[in-house]
């Protein structure tokens, strides 16, 4: 499997407290970067695409993989959350803001003999 795309992406929830609001607005930020039209240009099919999604939070375990993963909308999709992000406390609320990062990668199967990808 050959890494055609990279996209990163942020995203934050200011007062809920909310890991996994936060990593799928970091999601959404990352693709709303993108305009994949790799896919319809040389006609291939979305569906074998592979797609690794890394978010960094303070809290990890406290990110629903399941529902970020619904942010997705194509491809065979592995969510991953790793400890990063940043929190950033309000002291007059006594609540924290979480900001999360997600970095999204895709993948696809490349016949060497037909395609040959420069550095």
């Amino acid at each position: 499997m050959t890494r055609l795309i990279l996209e990163m992406g942020m995203g934050n929830d200011l007062y809920g407290e909310d890991y996994t609001k936060a990593a799928c607005r970091a999601v959404q930020d990352a693709l709303h970067h993108s305009s994949l039209t790799l896919f319809s240009s040389l006609n291939i099919n979305h569906g074998k695409m592979i797609v690794n999604v890394t978010i960094a939070v303070k809290e990890p375990e406290l990110v629903d993989k399941r529902l970020v993963a619904l942010e997705l909308p194509r491809g065979k999709i592995m969510v991953t959350v790793v400890e990063g992000g940043l929190n950033i406390s309000d002291t007059m609320s006594g609540k924290c803001h979480i900001i999360a990062t997600a970095g999204i990668e895709a993948f696809l199967q490349i016949d060497k003999e037909k395609w040959k990808i420069k550095n």
